[in-house]
């Protein structure tokens, strides 16, 4: 047995975050929080860390927030001109400055208020790529697949969740990227011989990574897009509902299918695609409602590694190998060898469901 160190291995984290109580809760508080986190990252020689979505805030769009003035203190402003401007402000900057020392990567999500070339202002639900040897963001994502309604649920005492009526659907894609600095010896694009076959340099580069937002990871085609560009590492952060009391079950009744359908996702996403994941959340009762934990770190056969054991602060590590990526992308989904694009075209072409016709009598 060949028992030369693998050079694709990486030491990653899910940065769990516990409650963050109403709409109020002061800034300063999370980021000291997320400082910890990463502080405690650097003791167990983390390279990356993952945050979840919304990371900074209580999960505000549980609540009805008329208010423009109010909705606003949720959201970080970007524009055309200055697509990152968000590291910059006193929200988020001090977790940068904290990454940039460490020299950890960190990805994390915000509420985006995104101002285009022309003026018009969307809001988006976005997370973002940090590398600390590039002092810089290097990627961008938009959530894709927003839950939940648009007009406020009236009857009283019902879970809201109005992502729809506080974001616009993500723009982007699914854009998988390379992360530098991570892999020392990574095959760049100058020592790459051209005259040779460009299969030679799968699993060899900077590692390859996706980022998707908490129901993303429901959606196969996300993760599927993400397998064709050879991602070796997923990311995601989510808040999800533990319990809503208009729905039928016991509140540990759901919160227990609400964890089942998350690992399932996430499970199978990851061995779909041989690729790593890793999923961290916002975890525990806030003033609108209970979240589920569940942070993990899965493999490519869709393990999980390491889970989270609480629903609150809590840093959950793990060493991986992305070179076993190649089992399964060698394999069982080469999908050069095995995929069929030809019989696919429903699942572009089609939105709603779209039954056979009714049979005779």
């Amino acid at each position: 047995m060949n028992s030369t160190p693998s050079k694709r291995q990486l030491v990653v984290a899910a940065a769990q975050l516990g409650p963050i109580q109403s709409l109020t809760t002061p800034r300063s508080e999370v980021l000291d929080r997320m400082v910890r986190l990463l502080r405690e990252a650097a003791t167990k020689n983390v390279n990356l860390v993952v945050f979840p979505e919304l990371a900074f805030t209580t999960f505000f769009p549980s609540y009805i927030i008329d208010s423009e003035e109010e909705l606003s203190r949720f959201f970080e402003p970007t524009s055309s001109t200055d697509p990152y401007a968000m590291i910059t402000t006193p929200n988020i900057r001090p977790l940068i400055e904290e990454a940039n020392k460490l020299k950890i990567d960190i990805s994390f999500g915000f509420g985006e208020r995104w101002t285009d070339g022309d003026g018009v202002v969307t809001d988006y639900n976005t997370a973002v790529y940090y590398s600390a040897s590039k002092q810089e963001c290097i990627a961008k994502y938009r959530k894709i697949h927003l839950p939940g309604r648009y007009e406020p649920d009236t009857r009283p005492g019902v879970t809201q969740q109005l992502e729809k009526r506080y974001f616009k659907p993500g723009n982007f894609g699914f854009q998988a990227f390379r992360v530098p600095g991570l892999l020392h010896g990574a095959l760049k694009a100058d020592q790459n011989n051209s005259a040779s076959d460009p299969k030679d340099s799968n699993g060899r580069g900077d590692p390859i990574m996706g980022m998707l937002i908490c129901n993303d990871r429901r959606w196969a085609e996300g993760w599927r897009s993400y397998g064709l560009q050879g991602v070796e590492l997923v990311l995601e952060g989510y808040n999800t509902t533990a319990f809503a009391p208009q729905y039928d079950g016991a509140n540990e009744e759901q919160e227990q299918e609400a964890l089942f359908h998350h690992r399932l996702s996430c499970q199978a996403g990851s061995y779909q695609n041989a690729c790593f994941s890793i999923h961290a959340a916002k975890a525990g009762t806030e003033d609108h409602g209970s979240l589920i934990a569940g942070s993990s770190i899965i493999d490519p056969n869709g393990h999980i590694i390491i889970e989270s054991t609480t629903k609150e602060d809590e840093l959950i590590c793990a060493t991986i190998d992305l070179e076993k990526c190649k089992k399964g992308k060698d394999r069982v989904f080469d999908f050069e060898k095995h995929r069929r694009p030809e019989h696919y075209s429903r699942l572009v072409e089609q939105v709603g469901v779209q039954e056979p016709p009714l049979l005779s009598p």
